[in-house]
């Protein structure tokens, strides 16, 4: 399995993981994050497929551009609706594990790459998966402590 075979199972696993989370969550604005991430894995998915196929591709398909901060709002405005317990806190933790480890896996093979271009690419995916895992830890924080969370996401 080459690294482009192998970032495209990363990424459909990942894409698998997020639509089960999504299905799981009772919260609307869970749902929704938890479905734009997976759409994000696609994404993350296709770029792979066209490397890979040699095809060209542009980066800016690749930012993550739903409005974070207004679905975290809509959690803050509903904490009072949502329940949750220590297994679904655990899965999201977990996530945030496959999202740093998704984004040292990209980050090596960008320093393998001697195409300036793959090499781009790999990084700006790296980069995106921060930003994942960054979304994820907001999740968390908003879980354990509906209270204090401020809804001050901005990737």
């Amino acid at each position: 399995m080459n690294v482009y075979e192998y970032a495209m199972k990363v990424e459909k696993e990942g894409e698998a993981y997020y639509r089960e989370m999504a299905a799981a969550a009772t919260n609307s604005g869970l749902k929704r994050i938890f479905t734009m991430l997976a759409d994000e894995e696609v994404k993350h998915y296709n770029v792979f497929k066209n490397m890979m196929k040699k095809e060209d591709m542009d980066l800016k398909d690749l930012d993550l551009i739903t409005d974070t901060k207004t679905i975290f709002q809509t959690l803050a405005d509903e904490k009072d609706n949502v329940t949750f317990d220590a297994d679904q806190v655990q899965f999201y933790k977990d996530a945030i594990t496959r999202e740093k480890d998704s984004h040292d896996f990209y980050a090596e093979k960008a320093e393998e790459l001697d195409n300036e271009k793959q090499k781009k690419i790999f990084l700006h995916v790296a980069k995106e998966e921060i930003k994942h895992r960054q979304i994820l830890e907001e999740i968390v924080t908003f879980l354990e402590e509906p209270a204090d969370c401020v809804a001050s996401a901005e990737f």
